[in-house]
This record gives C-alpha cells, sequence and structure tokens, in this order.
C-alpha cells in the first residue's frame, strides 16, 4: 500500500516546494469545506426525501435512521476542521476517508446492486453515477495530494505519512465493505427451498453482434424474431432463422409532436403496435406497412400493457376511485372499448407497490400471465379475460415484504428495498419461465454472482418443473428472453444469444 501511494505522489515536488504546492493544502480544503456544506444543507433542505433515498439503499438501509444524521454531522464536522488552522490536518485526514468511503460504496452500487438509489444531496444529484465515481476519485486524489504536501511541511516522514493515509483508506474502505457484507438486502441468502437443476436445459449458444444494447424483444414468428429498440422508438428490427444478420426498418406516426416517455413496440406478426401509458396512446400498423395509425388516445392510462391479438390489449392501470393497480383490457377494433377487472389483482398491503408484477403472453394457449415482483405467485386469465387459476413460484414469500412511508407532500415511497421474489417471465406452450430472484438450498453465492437462475413452472396445472443457469459474461448480464419451439433467446448487453432448448 506504501508503494501504491508512492507512485500516486511521485510528480509532488516533496523536496523544494513552489509557493502555489505549499499552498495547495489550504486551497483543497477550502474545496472539501465548500462542498461538505452545500452537500449538507442540500440534504438538510430536503431532509426527508435523504431519509427515504437512504432507505431504499440496499446497502445503507439497516442503518438509514442512524446514517442520515450521522453523514450531515460529519460532513459538517469535517467542514468546521478544515476552515480552523489548527484542525486543518485532521480535517484532510477526514475529507479522505469520507472521499473514500463514498468512492467505495458508489463502486459497489455499480457493480453488485440490482436497484441503483439515489441519496446525493445538490448539484451532484444532477451527475449520473460513473461520473459520480470519476468525481469522487478525483476528489479522493486531490485530499491525498493535500496530506502529502501537509505533512512534507510539518517535516513528517513520507513513510510515516504513507502508513497513516494506507490506513485511513483500509479503514474507510474496508467499513464500507463490510457494510455492505452485512446487508440482508444485497445478500441473497439460502432459503428453505431446493431447485431441481437440469445441466442441459439449453445448450449450443450462438451469438448475434447488435452494436447497441438498448433492444428489447418485441414478438417473433416462428423463428423470426423481432426486436424493439428503447433509445429508438420507432425502429424495427428482426433476425430470420438463419440467425446471419440484423435487419431493420423504420416506422413512422403522425402524432410526433406529443409528450412520449416509454414507447413499447408489439409484434404479433403481420400486426404490430406502438403504445405509451403515459400519454396515453396505442398506434397500430401492418407489415411491410410503416406507418402506425392512431387506434386510442387519453381513454386510459398505463403502466404495464402487451398485446394479447391485434386490436386487443390487458394492461394494467390505476383505479380512478382508490388509487389502487388494476386489469384492464382495451379493444380498438372499430369504436374504443375498455373493461376491467378490479379483483384480479389481490392487495396485501397498498394496493400499488404490492401488486406490481409483469405480464407475459402464451400465444398457443392464448392465455395472459401476470406474476407478481414481491410474493411468490403469478394469476391467469383467458382469452376472454377471465380468471383462469394461479399458482405459486418455489420460494417461500407469500407475503410481499415492503416498508412503505408518506411524504408531507403525501407522496408514498419505499422505506426500504422490498425483498424481491420474481424478476422477469416469458411464456410459451404452457410453460412459465421466470428469472428468480431468491437463492435457494445448496445453491453457492458464487453461482448467483456469475449467472441468472430461470425457474420453469407448467402453469395450468400450478406445478414446478425444473430451473436451469444463463451465465453472465464480462459483467454483463440476460436482460429480456424469449422462448420458441426449437430456441430459447436472451439478450445481454449488444448480443443477441440463441440456445438450443434440449426441453
Amino acid at each position: 500500500m506504501v508503494f501504491f501511494y508512492g507512485s500516486i505522489v511521485a510528480t509532488l515536488p516533496y523536496k523544494n516546494c513552489s509557493m502555489f504546492t505549499s499552498r495547495l493544502p489550504l486551497y483543497i480544503s477550502y474545496f472539501f469545506a465548500l462542498l461538505f456544506i452545500y452537500a449538507a444543507v442540500s440534504k438538510m433542505l430536503d431532509f426527508e426525501n435523504f431519509q427515504v433515498q437512504l432507505a431504499q439503499s440496499p446497502l445503507l438501509s439497516a442503518y438509514a435512521g442512524f446514517i442520515s444524521y450521522g453523514v450531515l454531522a460529519v460532513e459538517l464536522l469535517t467542514a468546521l476542521l478544515l476552515l480552523w488552522k489548527n484542525t486543518r490536518r485532521a480535517g484532510i485526514y477526514a475529507a479522505f476517508g469520507l472521499m473514500v468511503a463514498f468512492t467505495v460504496y458508489i463502486y459497489l452500487i455499480l457493480n453488485y446492486s440490482d436497484d441503483i438509489p439515489c441519496s446525493c444531496g445538490g448539484i451532484l444529484e444532477k451527475m449520473g453515477w460513473e461520473e459520480h465515481l470519476i468525481f469522487n476519485i478525483f476528489c479522493a486524489l486531490c485530499a491525498l495530494a493535500a496530506l502529502f504536501v501537509f505533512e512534507k511541511e510539518r517535516s513528517i516522514p513520507f513513510r510515516r505519512t504513507a502508513s497513516g493515509s494506507s490506513l485511513i483508506f483500509l479503514i474507510s474502505g474496508g467499513g464500507m465493505v463490510l457494510v455492505f457484507l452485512s446487508s440482508e438486502f444485497i445478500m441473497k441468502r439460502a432459503n428453505n427451498f431446493t431447485r431441481r437443476f437440469l445441466p442441459h436445459a439449453i445448450e449450443y449458444p450462438q451469438t448475434l453482434d447488435l452494436e447497441v444494447n438498448s433492444y428489447y424483444f418485441a414478438g417473433q414468428y416462428g423463428d423470426t424474431v423481432f426486436l424493439g429498440n428503447k433509445t429508438a422508438p420507432l425502429l424495427l428490427a428482426w433476425v430470420l432463422p438463419t440467425y446471419k444478420k440484423l435487419l431493420t426498418d423504420t416506422l413512422d406516426i403522425r402524432e410526433k409532436s406529443l409528450p412520449y416517455k416509454e414507447v413499447t413496440l408489439h409484434v404479433i406478426y403481420p400486426h404490430y403496435s406502438l403504445s405509451d401509458g403515459t400519454v396515453p396512446v396505442v398506434f397500430e400498423g401492418i407489415l411491410p406497412g410503416k406507418i402506425a395509425k392512431l387506434a386510442m388516445k387519453d381513454k386510459a392510462y398505463f403502466s404495464e400493457m402487451v398485446m394479447i391479438s391485434p386490436h386487443r390489449y390487458i394492461f394494467r392501470g390505476q383505479s380512478t376511485q382508490t388509487n389502487e393497480n388494476i386489469v384492464g383490457m382495451l379493444e380498438t377494433s372499430g369504436a374504443v372499448r375498455l373493461s376491467f377487472n378490479t379483483s384480479f389483482l389481490e392487495k396485501q398491503i397498498d394496493g400499488i407497490f404490492d401488486t406490481d408484477g409483469n405480464f407475459t403472453v402464451d400465444r398457443y394457449n392464448k392465455n395472459t400471465i401476470y406474476t407478481y415482483h414481491y410474493r411468490n405467485e403469478y394469476r391467469i386469465l383467458d382469452s376472454l379475460f377471465a380468471f383462469a387459476g394461479h399458482g405459486n413460484t418455489i420460494d417461500t414469500i407469500t407475503h410481499a415484504r415492503i416498508m412503505l412511508v408518506k411524504l408531507k407532500s403525501n407522496e408514498i415511497k419505499m422505506n426500504a428495498p422490498a425483498l424481491r421474489v420474481n424478476e422477469s417471465q416469458v411464456a410459451h406452450h404452457g410453460l412459465l419461465y421466470n428469472v428468480a430472484s431468491l437463492r435457494g438450498k445448496f445453491e453457492t453465492a458464487k453461482m448467483w454472482q456469475e449467472s441468472k437462475i430461470v425457474d420453469v413452472y407448467h402453469y395450468p396445472s400450478a406445478t414446478y418443473q425444473y430451473s436451469f443457469t444463463v451465465p453472465h459474461d464480462k459483467g454483463e448480464k440476460m436482460r429480456d428472453m424469449l422462448v420458441t419451439n426449437k430456441y430459447f433467446y436472451i439478450l445481454r448487453g449488444d448480443e443477441l444469444i440463441r440456445y438450443n432448448r434440449t426441453r
């Protein structure tokens, strides 16, 4: 560690320092004092929201109450130490320790957390997390440089300064790592259920380079796969069964000036639709036609929607009477028609967060399956929009573990990261493929660090079948999946990968 720090400060004029270099600790002290005062005041002005943001952090949720006050106190105390000449040395050491802790925290969030929260104040909220990491590293290096210059002026030996700063580095960084390891929300603990892993459920992967990582699955026709693109909403892409290259075309709509936020493409060949529940609108078209015509506008807002057949959709919206999640059907052939099923989603806590989940459609059985995120249940709607049964995933979380807080603005937020049970799903020919979030018996941490776990259910009979792993590659994880008669497709990074199915 001493040699590491020696390389960092090798360019510092340890002897015969210039006037600027000798005043460097003063300049850096003033910089950190302003930074910490500004950050602390920003947090205090919106303290309630700051506490909630900390509580949502998968690393700090268990300690949010203590840390929310502790961070403010430490930032203000460090600023005071930096401004007073007699305590400036302690302030620089404290600033270095804080910046190391903040840097390690952001690194852990970016690399080991499924959910990235926000708990920064002031102007730093405008930064992305990667930019914030770079900023923190720069600040830590500035504090380190100030330390060596300051100690040189006091005739402190280089080795002693390097040892002291190394100790601060280990205490601050190591302390944050210990908090990470003790977090009940980050660690996937072994639960009281056992998976049956099928070693060769998928095999012989073929990879196709898509060049960008913004594609998602929009539909299939046999083994022709259709893709939408989050950053280019009107882009239609597809891959033929020959699996040679990605083909693309651009769709068109007339109403381009509406405030779109999240346009989603669905393809049931040759029909397709473009929808955005925040506007809300649905456009429809028939391939090879590229112009999608407005089929619905301002009839129903929705947060989740699937196209179950041409001109028919099932969606999740909020009741105007209770503000709770409800399921509805939209039909656009002829006059626009809406119908609702207010009892399909079962409330446990608030009817909003506790009923959050995903729709997926089984084209062969003409069923729509809704799987809850925070409890071990999926529910089925038939083609007539009637309840057709339910089943349970193999974990044991029957009741959503959600903690909510109501802010002064009457906004309701999660007060801690919810225990996520089910991540995403796809259905095919009576089978429900569910990306699981909880570790079972006899499953190693290494397995969960290196792969996604997919559990397979025969949903008509509500029975668990088997599980298999989908490996990560170079830090990239599967973000979407699709199943056909022959293949299991995934999107990972900027690649489309096709596996042969053995079952």
